[in-house]
């Protein structure tokens, strides 16, 4: 069989669209669905089922895939991959979170940097970073949840402590961490809350986990990026839930102090998103083993 057929019926596989697989592979949706009747004739059998939006694999479509996949990802990769690994000089389309491609993804890369790989990067919600990674807007995607779907792979990267956290005079006011173990939640409930998104998503994650409850007051300040979360809680805003690798230092400084420290603190894990397939690009698969592996240490 033609290599060529073999790639789009993966790809459409994966994307569950015509559409999308032609996209990604960079050619037109009728020569999409020319290759795929073409290697439907070659076997004599339907592989997908088509529908009012995109198509799904038939039964017969599966059991190909699942014997196929490995070993087009593994001839891809021999085809792409330069014999003297001069991968430099590609760009890398890297998304995710702001705060979290800021202080940890793009420090991570800076030795491949060095070496010649350019990174542009961009920032989005859940979602978007999903449809933008499926539709071969980015590379490489870190987001907080797994996608649906064959098209995007996840990998666990690493997992961040949520603390709560006021500035000191807060905490004073309050009487401490042990006024607030007594009293739980209602030692809080009154209080100026700073977060991200009218919907409180940090904060009422740290509720439910900490006291199962839900919070009661609603936004002081809501400002769509944490570093400014940080900032406004330091000067005094509020209290507000804050990722530990972005306010570590602040808790160091006295700047913010914790008001609580929970047996089981409340945690979140990132995950590093890509494409199947497409870690056969050199300067892709680099990407993601360096993230990976600097990733142990965060």
């Amino acid at each position: 069989m033609d290599l060529a057929l073999l790639r789009t019926f993966v790809t459409v596989h994966r994307a569950g669209s015509f559409t999308r697989a032609a996209a990604l592979l960079g050619l037109s949706q009728p020569a999409v669905t020319s290759q795929i009747r073409t290697l439907e004739r070659q076997l004599g059998r339907p592989l997908f089922l088509r529908l009012a939006r995109g198509v799904r694999p038939t039964t017969i479509g599966d059991e190909l895939a699942h014997k196929i996949s490995p070993h087009v990802d593994a001839l891809l990769e021999i085809t792409e991959a330069d014999l003297d690994e001069r991968w430099a000089n590609r760009t890398l389309h890297l998304a995710g979170p702001p705060e979290f491609t800021a202080l940890r993804a793009l420090p991570a890369l800076t030795p491949l940097i060095a070496q010649g790989l350019a990174v542009r990067a961009s920032h989005g919600v859940t979602e978007e970073l999903f449809e933008g990674l499926a539709a071969g807007h980015h590379d490489l995607a870190i987001a907080t949840s797994r996608p649906r779907g064959r098209l995007l792979t996840a990998t666990p990267l690493c997992d961040e402590e949520h603390v709560l956290v006021a500035a000191p005079r807060w905490a004073a006011r309050l009487g401490g961490a042990a006024v607030i173990r007594d009293k739980g939640v209602q030692a809080l409930e009154h209080l100026p809350v700073v977060e991200v998104h009218e919907s409180l998503p940090l904060v009422s994650r740290y509720w439910s986990a900490v006291f199962d409850s839900k919070p009661l007051a609603a936004g002081a300040v809501i400002v769509p990026d944490l570093r400014a979360v940080l900032a406004s809680i330091a000067a005094g805003a509020g209290i507000g839930v804050l990722p530990r690798y972005l306010c570590g230092d602040a808790l160091d400084t006295g700047e913010v102090v914790a008001l609580l420290d929970p047996p089981v603190p409340p945690l979140r894990t990132y995950f590093l998103l890509v494409r199947a397939g497409t870690l056969a690009h050199p300067h892709l698969a680099r990407a993601h083993e360096w993230l990976l592996r600097a990733a142990v240490s965060w």
